[in-house]
């Protein structure tokens, strides 16, 4: 799909029957849609009656776009022109749309869901309450952080998650050794309502253990089930 300056790879997973809720997946730094959490988020999500849109943001993937000039910003104007696109769509029911994201995906599926008109359900996976750790850090779980993004958080730009988003559940590895445990009591506290935070025992930053990613899989499709 086109954007300014590029376009955007796009899977879209379509349920049987007639126009579907619609979920929107976003991936963390250093992954992509092809992501083994995401091939596994298209296939049980759409097996429950929900349509999924797994995409690159500009610079991953298979998306145009350099690796040093994606930001913050431009993934949420990626994610927002995902959603104006896939809302055009017949095929899918634009009026109940959630959206789901590991780590970075996480914290731009929130400033996505705070920039939105109406309320939007969002499940998170191990998202940062704050990016301000990275600059000591470097990289998140390999991704390399690029320069604009570093400039960016420098300027305290986006450095932070937004407060106030409703319809929220955190989820969170008890031993994410990236993003402590903490961020999600910060996201979790800061959510409006409704609101949940679910921690995976023995959960890491990737929730690599199959048993952890499966429960993450079923607890983010009832979240959906009971708000879209």
């Amino acid at each position: 799909m086109p954007v300014a300056g590029g376009s955007l790879a796009m899977i879209l997973h379509l349920p049987g029957g007639g126009p579907a809720p619609l979920i929107v997946a976003c991936h963390g730094l250093g992954a992509s849609k092809d992501s083994d959490k995401y091939l596994l988020l298209g296939a049980e999500l759409s097996g429950a009656g929900f349509a999924v849109g797994r995409f690159d943001f500009r610079g991953a993937g298979e998306s145009t776009g350099l690796p040093a000039e994606a930001t913050v910003s431009t993934r949420i104007e990626d994610a927002l022109a995902v959603l104006d696109y896939l809302g055009r769509d017949p095929r899918l029911n634009s009026a109940r749309c959630g959206l789901v994201g590991s780590s970075m995906g996480g914290f731009i599926a929130l400033h996505v869901a705070a920039r939105r008109s109406r309320r939007t359900a969002v499940v998170t996976w191990n998202a940062p309450a704050s990016l301000l750790g990275l600059l000591d850090r470097g990289s998140e779980a390999g991704g390399d952080l690029g320069a604009a993004l570093v400039a960016e958080l420098r300027q305290r730009t986006y450095a932070t998650a937004p407060g106030g988003v409703a319809c929220i559940r955190i989820i969170h590895g008890e031993r994410d050794e990236v993003v402590p445990p903490d961020h999600a009591r910060q996201l979790f506290e800061g959510a409006g309502e409704p609101r949940d935070l679910r921690v995976i025992p023995e959960g890491d930053h990737r929730l690599s253990e199959i048993r952890a990613r499966r429960e993450a899989v079923e607890l983010t499709r009832d979240w959906f089930a009971a708000h879209l």
